[in-house]
C-alpha cells in the first residue's frame, strides 16, 4: 500500500486503540496539526478497517492493555508502516516489540510524547526512517541476538549497495530510483539482505549490519 503512494501526498492514517476516548483524542490532536486521519479502529475491527480504508500508515496506541492489540498486529500485511505509542514499562514493551519487529518499517514513541513529536515521527516513518523514542533504543538493541558473526552467505555487490541505501532510510521506491531498478527487484534485494542477516525487519537489518561494520559511514 505505502509503495503505491504519491511521494508528495500526506500519509493517510488509521488510528488504533482499544479505548474510544484514546482514539478520538489522538485523532483530534493529529487533525489539528494537519494530518489526514481516515478513521479509527479497535483491535477487533482493525483488519476490517484496513481493508475498507486502505490507510498508508497505522498509529497504534497500546495503552496498558497491550496483549489484544499485539495479537491483532501479527496477521497483518507487514508492508504497512506502524507507529506504536507505548507505556514506559519494559515488561509490557518486550512483547510489543516482538510483534513490531516483523514489520518492514515501524516506529515507537512513549504515549506521553508531545503531539508535534508524533507528527514528526509520522513524517519520518512515511519517508522510510525509523523513529525510537528516548529510552526505547536500548530496549530495541537489547532485544536483538548478541551474535556478532558475519552472515554465512555474504552479501552480493548489489545487495551491499542496497544495504547502504537502507541505512540512509530510503524506501524500496527510492532505492529502485537510485539504482535504476524496479521496485520489485529492490524489494527482492531487501528481503535477501534481511534473510542473510537473520533480521525480521529493515531496521533490525541495519542495526545488525552496523554492529558488523558493514555500513559505510
Amino acid at each position: 500500500m505505502t509503495e503505491l503512494m504519491n511521494a508528495d501526498a500526506e500519509p493517510r492514517l488509521l488510528i488504533v486503540a482499544e479505548s474510544l476516548l484514546s482514539r478520538a483524542g489522538l485523532a483530534a490532536l493529529l487533525e489539528e496539526r494537519g494530518c489526514k486521519v481516515l478513521g479509527q479502529a479497535d483491535g477487533a475491527g482493525l483488519r476490517r478497517e484496513i481493508e475498507r480504508l486502505e490507510p498508508d500508515l497505522l498509529i497504534v496506541d497500546f495503552g496498558w492493555e497491550t496483549e489484544a492489540l499485539r495479537d491483532q498486529l501479527i496477521p497483518l500485511d507487514k508492508d504497512i508502516p506502524v507507529l506504536a505509542l507505548v507505556q514506559d514499562d519494559e515488561a509490557a514493551l518486550a512483547p510489543v516489540l516482538g510483534a513490531l519487529r516483523a514489520f518492514q518499517r515501524f516506529a515507537m514513541l512513549l504515549r506521553e510524547s508531545d503531539p508535534d513529536g508524533i507528527v514528526a515521527a509520522v513524517t519520518a516513518l512515511d519517508e522510510g526512517l525509523t523513529v525510537l523514542g528516548p529510552g526505547l533504543i536500548d530496549l530495541f538493541e537489547g532485544a536483538l541476538p548478541s551474535d556478532s558473526r558475519p552472515p554465512v552467505n555474504p552479501l552480493t555487490a548489489r545487495e551491499n549497495e542496497v544495504l547502504q541505501l537502507l541505512a540512509r532510510g530510503l524506501t524500496n521506491r527510492a532505492i529502485a530510483h537510485e539504482l535504476g531498478i524496479s521496485q520489485h527487484t529492490a524489494k527482492f534485494h531487501v528481503n535477501a539482505i534481511m534473510s542473510k542477516l537473520d533480521a525480521q525487519s529493515r531496521t533490525e537489518a541495519v542495526v545488525r549490519a552496523t554492529r558488523l561494520g558493514m555500513i559505510v559511514l
